[in-house]
């Protein structure tokens, strides 16, 4: 049976750069696995108050996350942070899915990720490294450490068009392989 992979953004922009890197390792990974997008622009502010009864949304992104067999964030980096876009989905994705028993595992418990971004000349490093910390709070099996991350080019920034060195599909192949390895 053939593994499934969810992608999550980590920008909710029509013309992301990690939407454009995502879609590179699709392209990577080719048929050896099924690969879906988790689709979240939807999901509402976490907020306790509005927990339960759980809200349509969250229950969809929930529902598709506990069918994955592993998922891969591709996240920018917004002031040396996670996007708080992202943050919000995850903060979701990490509450009980049995409201009040903290003990009954979360719909990413155990899931297996790994990680990789595209930004400015930090290469996303802060923003993985954040996003590392918490999948580990999280109770999720990281794979990869801190994954992979690149610096677009200036004329990214000019042209919203993402372009990939040799080096840069290399790193990534190789993080397909593993990932793919270890779901």
């Amino acid at each position: 049976m053939q593994k499934k992979i969810i992608f999550i953004v980590g920008s909710l922009r029509a013309k992301s750069f990690n939407r454009q890197l995502a879609n590179k390792i699709v392209s990577l990974i080719g048929t050896r696995a099924e690969v879906s997008f988790l689709e979240y622009a939807d999901v509402p502010f976490m907020n306790q108050d509005a927990e339960n009864p759980t809200p349509p949304s969250i229950a969809r992104v929930r529902s598709e996350v506990q069918a994955a067999d592993g998922l891969w964030i591709c996240t920018p980096e917004y002031n040396a942070a996670v996007p708080g876009v992202l943050k919000n989905l995850l903060d979701w994705l990490s509450r009980s899915l049995v409201p009040g028993d903290f003990a009954s595992g979360t719909a990413v418990t155990g899931k297996k990720v790994t990680i990789s971004g595209v930004g400015g000349k930090n290469a996303t490093r802060s923003s993985r490294a954040d996003l590392k910390k918490l999948l580990d709070f999280m109770r999720t099996e990281v794979v990869g450490g801190e994954g992979t991350g690149f610096s677009a080019d200036a004329t990214a920034f000019q042209t919203d068009v993402l372009a990939l060195s040799d080096e840069h599909v290399t790193a990534l192949q190789k993080q397909v392989t593993a990932f793919l390895a270890a779901v």
